[in-house]
């Protein structure tokens, strides 16, 4: 028996071993993971406070105000004044300061955090608290669980997208059912969109049944519309279970299509603000989460949900959806195979 079973044991070893490409994505995935999170969030972390500063410049120059160097505390530019402060209402900015010609500053009074970074600005310069005027922000403080539930949302749509297509197509491609499917007159372009229908009913349907018991018991905000929120998730959904496809169309092993999809599943998740948001981190890292889908579909989704943004705000977002959408499906349309051979 145990003859049998070191075998069994060796064979599966050796059949690994051989697949290379899942050996390696196994070995460099990790060691991606660790080095791009050490670069994009390996600050000292103990800024206390996070300070909008409204300027034209990307770079902030500390030579600007001795206000600008004090310690622990993260200053963020900002050239877009009402996104700023919206921000500082909600509480996701301590303080919005601007020193052009004429000084001011904007602080929300029922922020905590927001009454100390006062303090510290006043006290920066004994000259500034006569010159710089003070304007009031209010706003309710956004919660983390309204702020985490698009995140966690997004997050499972992605892993059932990406997952819930691109291994179960390797696995019919592997085990042959996708050659008998060859045999008939069903061509890659409606097995694709057959796919993408399936995969599309069942996470909505998933989606909408969690968002709706989440949001009356933990009475959530959602200050838009309902239907702009469906419409940026249907798109979202189609545009991952694209990608999925994209993955698997010509992949024929199960591990390395596994490895390709925690390539792209892992970054998007850490990079797309789903646990936290990206202010404040390396403009390259902001940069860089553009390209991923989930990234749009939250960030408009937390424009519906928490400030009342229309079609409108978020066309933006929605137009490069489309885009992604289109250019995945066309590509794994086109690539597509129904065999390993």
């Amino acid at each position: 028996m145990l003859r049998r079973i070191f075998a069994v044991f060796a064979a599966r070893n050796r059949e690994f071993v051989r697949d290379r490409g899942s050996m390696a994505w196994n070995i460099v995935l990790p060691v991606m993971l660790v080095l791009g999170l050490s670069y994009a969030f390996g600050g000292d972390g103990r800024d206390q406070y996070t300070i909008g500063v409204l300027q034209d410049s990307a770079e902030i120059d500390s030579a600007q105000h001795p206000f600008l160097g004090t310690r622990f505390v993260e200053f963020v530019p900002v050239q877009d004044e009402a996104l700023a402060l919206r921000k500082v209402a909600h509480h996701q900015l301590d303080l919005l300061v601007s020193f052009d010609a004429t000084p001011r500053y904007w602080v929300n009074p029922e922020s905590p955090k927001g009454y100390f970074a006062e303090r510290l600005l006043l006290q920066s310069d004994s000259a500034i608290a006569n010159n710089i005027s003070k304007n009031i922000v209010d706003g309710q403080e956004i919660s983390y669980a309204d702020w985490v539930l698009p995140g966690i949302l997004g997050m499972n749509m992605m892993f059932s997208c990406l997952f819930g297509v691109g291994y179960v197509v390797v696995r019919y491609r592997k085990n042959g059912f996708l050659k008998r499917l060859r045999a008939t007159p069903l061509q890659p372009r409606e097995f694709i969109i057959a796919q993408v229908s399936s995969r599309l009913v069942l996470i909505l349907a998933i989606t909408i049944f969690v968002y709706t018991g989440t949001h009356l018991l933990l009475d959530t905000r959602m200050e838009g519309s309902y239907f702009a929120l469906l419409l940026v998730a249907t798109l979202g959904a189609i545009c991952l279970i694209a990608l999925g496809l994209l993955v698997s169309a010509r992949v024929t092993s199960e591990e390395l299509a596994g490895g390709l999809l925690n390539m792209i599943s892992w970054p998007m998740m850490m990079l797309s603000g789903v646990w936290f948001s990206l202010e404040g981190a390396n403009p390259i890292v902001q940069g860089m989460s553009r390209i991923f889908p989930l990234t749009h579909v939250l960030d408009a989704a937390r424009a519906i949900m928490l400030d009342g943004a229309g079609l409108a705000d978020v066309l933006p977002n929605i137009l490069v959806l489309v885009v992604l959408c289109i250019v995945f499906l066309g590509i794994a349309a086109a690539v597509f195979r129904w065999s390993p051979d």
